[in-house]
């Protein structure tokens, strides 16, 4: 597997690494297990990324909905 820098690593691309075997080596099947945990907790990390972007986008509208709606408005007591 060669990784060029700068590119995100994608959860496929862990899932589907191949490693050089050795004689004395590590075990396939745990480098396998360890890598598909991997994998899993990217899934789930960019699925929270994406829910909590969306969530900030929705609320930087509303905000700015509620800025344009209240733009005129004075505080009472500074009407001076």
């Amino acid at each position: 597997m060669i990784y060029v820098t700068g590119e995100r690593v994608q959860a496929y691309q862990v899932r589907s690494a191949v490693f050089d075997t050795r004689w004395r080596g590590l075990d396939p099947a745990q480098v396998h297990d360890y890598l598909c945990r991997v994998a899993d907790e990217m899934d789930r990390l960019h699925r929270e990324l994406t829910t909590a972007r969306t969530e900030s986008e929705r609320m930087r509208q509303a905000l700015r909905q509620w800025q344009s709606r209240h733009n005129g408005c004075r505080r009472r007591g500074h009407d001076d």
